[in-house]
């Protein structure tokens, strides 16, 4: 068991679950085709249950997201030593996990003609384009997922041994409630690992990955969990 491994594993687990569900409901002839957003957020609510319980099984903290780890660095407890270990096994997971989507659903990919949607497998896009607001919602999102793992924690100022359940039930309601705009990131590995996937992968008819709004779902996450952690500090 390693920090690495649990939240590589974790991580590889998370985008696995979320985004094999996205293709699930979006791609061509598969079972799950047009089953709708609900049938999407309560994929990702499972994932983050995977996610996390494997990655503190493995010897990773379950953060998942590099905007957790760092808000924590900067108002918790986290140990800095671990920071680059934590940053660079989400991302690598991240793209491993978006890797096996692909393979899981490639037949399904090959049958598939809208580029939109094979894109929206890997990484988010917004609803109505508007940076700023964008940034505003995936802000608001990432915040109450800190905010809210940290008060569902027994350990104040960090994530602890936080249930894998209440964090997944956290991100189910704020997909259902917060998620429609933006399509919820509130993480910046899960939007930058698989859209680097994206971007290198042999699939068909695939459109650009969209680098231009690649920053909202990295800089505003970050900057929410930083937020939360900071108030959450200042009230505990």
């Amino acid at each position: 068991m390693s920090p690495f491994l649990g939240e590589f594993v974790g991580t590889a687990f998370l985008i696995l679950m979320g985004g094999g569900v996205v293709a699930n409901v979006v791609l061509n002839k598969t079972n799950g085709q047009n089953s709708g957003w609900i049938v999407i957020t309560f994929g990702w609510a499972m994932a983050v249950f995977l996610g996390v319980y494997s990655s503190q099984k493995l010897g990773g903290g379950g953060h998942l997201n590099p905007a957790v780890t760092l808000a924590l660095l900067a108002f918790g407890t986290f140990k800095s030593s671990l920071v680059t270990t934590y940053l660079l096994a989400q991302l690598s997971g991240a793209f491993a996990g978006a890797v096996l989507v692909w393979l899981a659903y490639k037949k399904h990919f090959d049958a598939s003609t809208d580029a939109d949607l094979k894109k929206a497998i890997f990484c988010t896009a917004p609803a109505i384009r508007s940076p700023l607001h964008n940034a505003i919602t995936e802000f608001i999102g990432t915040f109450v997922l800190m905010f809210g793992a940290l008060a569902l924690s027994p350990s104040a100022h960090s994530l602890g041994s936080l249930d894998a359940l209440p964090v997944s039930l956290l991100v189910l309601g704020i997909g259902l409630s917060l998620g429609g705009p933006t399509g919820y990131a509130i993480n910046p590995a899960r939007d930058l690992g698989p859209r680097i996937a994206h971007f290198f992968l042999p699939i068909p008819g695939k459109r650009d990955s969209d680098w231009a709004y690649s920053w909202v779902p990295i800089i505003a996450p970050i900057a929410g969990a930083m937020s939360a952690a900071w108030i959450f500090s200042q009230l505990n």
